[in-house]
């Protein structure tokens, strides 16, 4: 498994534009449409994870998230793993490499919004908030030192 800082519109760009159109994950075409609209700006980085040259999962590093109170930043999030390639701690690569990414950029938090329970704090991510996001759910806040 490789995990891989998209460049726009590269083949892997495109690929990956297909793979979260395609996904079983609901927010997926808010992804792809992301990507297809290169959407991020500064910093802002999309991550994929591959295996045998074909995408398995992706994250985003953001600026600011799926919340209309953004106070903060910077977010790793659009976490996803296929079904197939869960179990094999593809996602804690993922954070991972954001992690590094962040620290590369100067900065010594970064958060994740989940409504998964148990999960982060495996990555030592602590729950510090819970906020509404566009769609009226609520999530909870998770941040980690770095």
């Amino acid at each position: 498994m490789e995990i891989i800082q998209l460049k726009h519109n590269t083949p892997l760009w495109k690929q990956t534009i297909d793979f979260a159109e395609n996904s079983s994950w609901i927010p997926g075409k808010h992804i792809a449409g992301m990507l297809r609209e290169n959407r991020f700006t500064d910093w802002e980085a999309f991550f994929a994870a591959t295996e045998n040259q074909k995408i398995i999962a992706h994250c985003s590093f953001l600026k600011e998230d799926y919340y209309p109170e953004n106070k903060y930043s910077p977010w790793i999030s659009s976490i996803f793993v296929t079904e197939t390639a869960r179990g094999k701690k593809v996602s804690h690569k993922l954070i991972q490499t954001a992690i590094t990414y962040a620290q590369s950029k100067g900065f010594t938090k970064v958060y994740i919004p989940s409504d998964l329970k148990n999960f982060y704090e495996k990555c030592g991510f602590t729950p510090i908030d819970t906020l509404k996001n566009y769609a009226g759910d609520y999530d909870t806040i998770y941040m980690r030192q770095i």
